[in-house]
């Protein structure tokens, strides 16, 4: 743990460093406005960690605010450190070129001009990320199995994951999820991971929020990586409480024509056996729910549909292009053979930044309908 705060200090810390140089120019002409920009960046800086503290020692009202505050400024940080990452390779190529050929026109961006131009960019793209966040999409897909006999009705199926319940994200962003998922009426509701996040003795209220949806066919989640973080006992709790069935590393029935199966998140210790809990190949249609949006080759032909999120579909543009890296089956349905698909929610909550850009949150409406004769 001191490790990864050591780690997220240096980087974030280094981020404000470019930042700051990029807009040095418009604060260089005022004897404290520098000075005052690193106090302001240094609290920041320190501010993520400030808000755990703050919220593990009872100060909840101070922690909410604080968080809102820093997370909305990191989101800012983030869209001006990926343009001044740009404008300093571009600096950085330039001094370079101008030693070598120092007849060269001065082509330098750095300037009062750039560093203005970016300062509306970000605002305006903070304020668009917070619009987009609100933005619930539904997302429908089609998937036909031969699995099921001709004549069964379509098996609706609705995905919701990486809520983050917590500081940030209450009642008031999970009741329009809940009357969304109402007005969808699916079969069935699945829940892949990073539902709640951090300290969840104030989540009790959503509780019933959660019980509002009863499918016939059940309510079933795995865990995320922040299910660990929050503490592994009490998010499980919550889930449970909220209605619904955890699966870890194992399958059951349900219905007639369908096998769910769950295995948990790696995370602080989690060990998901994936191919015990999907056990034989199956005359049922299977669905593998799991947080991480990987395809193991050991489970060909063991599933037909594996539900996924935890990528956010990079959340923020454009660091959905570093996601993608890490998680190439980043947002979206997948083909992975003749009879198996992967779907990758871009999730319908928010981590961190309570913004989106270029990825806004989903439900997903899946129908699992058979095959024609």
């Amino acid at each position: 743990m001191k490790l990864f705060l050591l780690i997220f200090l240096i980087i974030y810390g280094g981020m404000h460093v470019l930042v700051f140089w990029g807009f040095h120019p418009l604060l260089k002409g005022h004897p404290a406005l520098p000075t005052l920009t690193w106090i302001w960046m240094a609290g920041m800086i320190a501010s993520p960690l400030l808000v755990r503290l703050s919220e593990r020692g009872g100060l909840e009202p101070f922690a909410r605010g604080l968080a809102w505050v820093s997370y909305s400024w990191m989101g800012m940080v983030l869209l001006a450190f990926s343009l001044f990452a740009l404008i300093g390779s571009w600096e950085l190529v330039f001094c370079l070129t101008s030693r070598l050929l120092p007849q060269l026109p001065n082509l330098s961006l750095h300037g009062a001009v750039t560093a203005t131009v970016v300062l509306f960019v970000v605002i305006a793209a903070s304020f668009y990320g917070l619009y987009e966040a609100s933005n619930l999409q539904i997302e429908r897909v089609r998937i036909v199995s031969p699995k099921l006999p001709p004549g069964t009705p379509p098996i609706r199926i609705a995905q919701v994951s990486d809520l983050h319940l917590g500081l940030i994200h209450r009642d008031e962003a999970l009741a329009p999820i809940i009357n969304r998922l109402q007005e969808l009426q699916p079969d069935l509701l699945t829940a892949t991971g990073d539902i709640v996040d951090a300290q969840l003795n104030h989540l009790d209220d959503l509780i019933d929020l959660w019980q509002r949806i009863d499918p016939p066919l059940g309510k079933y989640a795995v865990t995320g990586n922040h299910e660990y973080y929050a503490g592994l006992e009490q998010a499980l709790d919550f889930l449970q409480r909220s209605g619904f069935q955890v699966l870890r590393n194992r399958n059951m029935n349900v219905g007639e024509w369908l096998r769910v199966v769950g295995v948990d998140d790696p995370a602080r210790g989690g060990i998901p056996n994936e191919d015990k809990a999907l056990g034989e190949r199956s005359e049922r249609f299977t669905l593998l729910l799991k947080h991480r949006p990987n395809f193991t080759v050991a489970s060909t032909g063991k599933f037909d549909l594996q539900l996924s999120g935890h990528s956010h579909g990079g959340q923020i543009f454009p660091f959905n292009l570093l996601t993608a890296i890490k998680y190439p089956l980043l947002d979206g349905l997948y083909r992975l053979a003749d009879s198996q698909y992967l779907y990758t929610s871009r999730g319908t909550g928010t981590w961190g930044p309570p913004m989106r850009i270029f990825s806004p949150p989903e439900i997903t409406l899946f129908e699992i309908v058979p095959a024609t004769d």
